[in-house]
Order: structure tokens, then C-alpha cells, then sequence
């Protein structure tokens, strides 16, 4: 078995579930979905956590333009290979309560959408990791266009102009490095191995960077965010959060460090601060907000400014390379905790919206008098959200805290902030929401119940087990961050 099955099922599922009549089209993409997490299931228990490349296959594309299908799976990928095929069931399970007008169209693009994600993040080749990247985008546009909120127009042009942008920049990065290499390719370890001096390198980290950033996204190339989360219906939110953003991520950590460590050392500084920066503001809006989905939107800012900064602790003033091991582990399993985190938060708030007809906080209350079951799973996704110990969100956080501590106490106290702050801001809401007398409104919320107990379950579960034991996920991506971080430090002239 090599990763294009992995990749393509989506696309046939895609093209077979376009002509699957009316509501039959949920349950055909959520079989063909569970079909993709168990074939990712195989692929994890034949995998090797070494650092080498595995279930890898090059078919020529368009060799004339050294394009090769070149795609394969190492300990990193592995991790988001398995947060995708985890995510994309559980998502479509959530709408199964929903009518979607066209819907065998809104399960297609969802599948389709998967496999440009799962394209991103397994390509070994430039231009197939940049046609991954927009064609994970497109689905997305339509989705929140078709079946957004009253907005939707408006918010997803200026979603699409921004992440389209930014894309434009990285593929011209791309072409450089291929312009750069000697064999005329665009294979990624070639481009690992290209002599650019600093100022060139300097140049590939922007190029890169504008995309990713836009993609996290962090300050100031936040702001099409929230509006976007607001007004996608909750299955586009959830696609776009607890997967989507991490595309960035991925990139920082498989293309742009990797490939101009020297422009990171340069201007990586500035990347550090933009995500700090991005930490506090998301942090303080976030207070300000009565509508339960759009604090959840700025939470995620926060929570994803603080993977950004550790990442970007590359070098102290001094010259000491502080780029570790740990700092990098923590970005990856706080990736995979923040993606079943935040679908589990934008799960909820859709069951109350759904309900009730509000996202309105001060419109709620009591609820936990009336839903003890939806009170309780509400509660331990909030606990893991704020990095409760014995709960996922907490080992990410504290790896990635440990690496910005590293370069400077001051900085890390202030990325710090991002628990504090979350933890009153969210323990908040949650109190507001669940607790108090029941008022006209409240008092007719139901509990949960089919399939919206099955995904709440899974995501309570994956939670306190990731807690209480994240040795396998951090087995699983030892050796290859090992190696990455090996291979960057012999690249550096640093003490």
C-alpha cells in the first residue's frame, strides 16, 4: 500500500456521493470517510517510527517540468495524516441532524476538501504540495459561500482574496527553489539541500511565510478569521479550524525551516513577536465577546499564536540554537489537541444554536439543570481547552511553553497569557452558559442524544487518554523531529 490511496479514495468518494440522492449523500460520505480512517489505521500499525519516508511513491506528472507525484508519510505527517482521517468522520457525523439544501454537493466538496489536506500533508514535491494547498481551498470557499450565514458572500471573497494571496507568494518561493536546483526538480529534499546564502534565504522565508502566516493565521493576518468562523456553517467551521489552519503550521515546520533556516535565524524574530503580539490581542477580544462561536474563533487565534511562537524561538540574541526537540513535539501534538478541541467547542455551540436559535451568552443559562449529559462533555472539552493537567491541552502547552522559556522568560510569560487568560474567558462562558436558573428560553434545551452523543464520546475520550498517556502520539514523531532538528542545527552557525 502506498499514500495515493490515502489521498485519492476522497476524490472517488467525492465523484460517487455527487449522485447519491438527497440525505442518503451523509451517510455514503461518512462511509467512505470511515473507510479513509481505517486505511490510515493500517498504515499506522505497519509504520516504523524512524526518521525515514514510508509508504512513499514518484510517478512521473509532468517530468519535462521536473513534476513528480512524489508523496509519502514520516513520523510528522503521520500526525496529521491521523488528525485528518480522525476529524473528517466526526465532522460529517455532526451534521447528521442538519437538512443541507443540494446536499450530496456539501458532502462531495467535504471529501474533496480532505483530499487536498491529506495532499498537503503527505507531498514530498513543491508543486504537488501547492496544488494540495489550493485544492484544499476551494471546497472550503464554496461551502461557506453556499451554505454560510447571512454575510457570507462578502466574509468568504475576502477569505478567498487572503489565503489566495498568500499562496501566490509561496508558489513563487516554490519557483525560485526549483529555479535553484541543479536537477531541475522540485523534490523537497533537493530544496533542503540548496546553497542560498542568508539574504536569498531571506527572501524564501517571506515567500513562505505570508502563506502560512495568513493560513494559522496570526497577527495582523488574522482578521478574516473570525468573521469567517462566524458566518460558515459549523461543518465549514470545523473543517477550517481543526484542520485547515493547520496547514500553516505543518508548513512552518516541513518547508520553511527546513529550507531557509538561515532567513529564519534573520527574520524569524519578527514571526516571534506577530505571534505573541497575536496571543494578547485574541486573548483580549476575546473577553469582549457574547457570541459563543465568534470567542471561540479568537480563542483558537490565541491557542495557535502560541504553537506559532515556540516554533519561531529558533536562536537567542546570543547565537545559541534553542530550536528543540520538545518545542517541535509540542507544536505537533497540540496541533492534533487543538484540532479535536476546537471541533468539539464549535460542536457544542452548534447544538445550542440548533436548539435554541442564539449564540447569544447572556440569552443562556441553566442549561446544565436540563442536559446534565451535554453539561458534562461541555465541560471536559472547556477543561482541555484551557490545558487542565490529566487533559490533552496540557502536555502541547507545556512543551511549547518550555521552548519559548528557553529563548526568553519575559516572552514567555507573555505567551503564557494565553492559558491564564483562557482559562477565565472560557471557564466564563461555560459558567454562563450551564449554570444559573433556566429562563423561557433555556428551559426547553434537550439533552444530547444519537449522533451527537457518538462524536461528543469520542472527542471526551480522545481528550483525558491524550492526557493521561501521549507517550504513543510523541513516540510516533520522535525520530523524524529528531532529525529534522539535527539536520537544521548543522545548517546554522550557531554556539
Amino acid at each position: 500500500m502506498t499514500v495515493s490511496i490515502l489521498i485519492f479514495l476522497p476524490v472517488i468518494a467525492a465523484l460517487v456521493v455527487l449522485f447519491v440522492k438527497g440525505n442518503a449523500a451523509k451517510y455514503a460520505a461518512f462511509i467512505f470517510a470511515l473507510a479513509d480512517l481505517v486505511i490510515a489505521g493500517i498504515f499506522l500499525s505497519r509504520f516504523v517510527p524512524n526518521a525515514a519516508t514510508q509508504f512513499a511513491e514518484t510517478v512521473p506528472w509532468i517530468p519535462k517540468a521536473g513534476i513528480y507525484f512524489n508523496a509519502g508519510i514520516d513520523g510528522i505527517s503521520m500526525i496529521m495524516v491521523i488528525l485528518t482521517t480522525l476529524l473528517v468522520p466526526l465532522i460529517i457525523l455532526t451534521t447528521f441532524k442538519h437538512q443541507y439544501k443540494n446536499a450530496p454537493v456539501f458532502y462531495a466538496l467535504i471529501l474533496f476538501m480532505q483530499a487536498g489536506l491529506l495532499t498537503v500533508f503527505t507531498a514530498l514535491d513543491g508543486f504537488l504540495f501547492y496544488v494540495g494547498w489550493e485544492v484544499a481551498l476551494i471546497p472550503i470557499y464554496f461551502i461557506c459561500a453556499m451554505w454560510g450565514g447571512q454575510n457570507r458572500i462578502k466574509i468568504t471573497i475576502k477569505f478567498f482574496i487572503y489565503t489566495f494571496a498568500g499562496s501566490l507568494f509561496m508558489l513563487l518561493g516554490i519557483i525560485y527553489l526549483r529555479m535553484q536546483n541543479p536537477s531541475g526538480l522540485y523534490d523537497l529534499h533537493q530544496f533542503y539541500e540548496n546553497k542560498l546564502d542568508a539574504t536569498h534565504q531571506g527572501w524564501v522565508f517571506w515567500a513562505f511565510f505570508l502563506a502560512f502566516a495568513i493560513k494559522m493565521p496570526i497577527f495582523p493576518f488574522h482578521t478574516w478569521q473570525p468573521d469567517t468562523y462566524t458566518e460558515a456553517p459549523s461543518a465549514g467551521t470545523m473543517m477550517l479550524s481543526g484542520i485547515m489552519l493547520k496547514m500553516g503550521i505543518y508548513g512552518v515546520i516541513r518547508w520553511l525551516i527546513p529550507i531557509a533556516p538561515l532567513g529564519v535565524q534573520r527574520w524569524g524574530f519578527i514571526a516571534l513577536m506577530l505571534s505573541v503580539i497575536g496571543i494578547v490581542y485574541a486573548s483580549v477580544i476575546a473577553f469582549k465577546q457574547r457570541d459563543g462561536k465568534r470567542l471561540v474563533a479568537y480563542s483558537s487565534i490565541a491557542h495557535v499564536g502560541l504553537i506559532s511562537a515556540a516554533l519561531f524561538t529558533f536562536i537567542r540574541p546570543d547565537g545559541t540554537f534553542i530550536w528543540t526537540v520538545q518545542a517541535v513535539q509540542g507544536a505537533l501534538i497540540q496541533m492534533l489537541n487543538h484540532g479535536i478541541n476546537v471541533v468539539g467547542l464549535f460542536f457544542i455551540w452548534d447544538i445550542i444554536s440548533t436548539r435554541l436559535n442564539t449564540r447569544d451568552i447572556d440569552q443562556l443559562g441553566g442549561i446544565a439543570k436540563v442536559a446534565p449529559k451535554f453539561a458534562i462533555a461541555f465541560l471536559i472539552i472547556t477543561l482541555g481547552t484551557v490545558a487542565l493537567p490529566l487533559t490533552n491541552g496540557f502536555i502541547g502547552e507545556f512543551l511549547l511553553l518550555n521552548g519559548v522559556f528557553q529563548f526568553n522568560i519575559w516572552i514567555a510569560a507573555l505567551a503564557g497569557l494565553t492559558m491564564i487568560f483562557g482559562a477565565v474567558y472560557m471557564l466564563r462562558m461555560y459558567k454562563s452558559v450551564m449554570y444559573g436558573e433556566t429562563n423561557a428560553l433555556t428551559a426547553t434545551f434537550t439533552d444530547i442524544s444519537g449522533s451527537e452523543k457518538i462524536v461528543l464520546a469520542v472527542i471526551c475520550i480522545l481528550i483525558i487518554a491524550i492526557g493521561i498517556y501521549p507517550q504513543p502520539i510523541l513516540h510516533l514523531s520522535d525520530a523524524a523531529v529528531s532529525n529534522l532538528v539535527n539536520s537544521i542545527h548543522a545548517k546554522v552557525p550557531v554556539k
